[in-house]
């Protein structure tokens, strides 16, 4: 197998098991997954919420939040960890196509390089 079909295997074995992010939490009652706290859960486990954190907290709106399509979060473990994959997918797909265009575009940069 080529090292190439390897990796998207790999990655394809990392999407179909996000939904863990989710299940396990749920499983052990343990609330949300681990570091992915909003301010809200920082200032119940803490008490406060740091003066860095609250300055850029609403600096990044998450395209997805929760990784939740609408109305999932109410439809149960099932639907949300349908938009959980879902959600991974968009997310890898994202990746893929920046890597993408800016290898095209340092590749064709290189080539201008050196017809010169």
């Amino acid at each position: 197998m080529k090292k190439i079909n390897k990796l998207w295997l790999g990655i394809a074995i990392l999407v179909i098991l996000s939904p863990m992010g989710l299940i396990i939490p749920e499983f052990f009652k343990a609330g949300s997954a681990w570091g992915e706290w909003g301010i809200t859960d920082l200032k119940e486990m803490l008490g406060y919420i740091p003066k860095g954190l609250e300055k850029l907290a609403d600096l990044w709106k998450a395209p997805i939040p929760d990784y939740a399509l609408s109305n999932s979060a109410s439809k149960g473990l099932h639907s949300l960890s349908f938009s959980y994959l879902i959600s991974g997918i968009i997310g890898v797909l994202s990746v893929v196509v920046v890597i993408y265009l800016l290898s095209r575009f340092m590749v064709k940069n290189e080539q201008k390089k050196e017809k010169k």
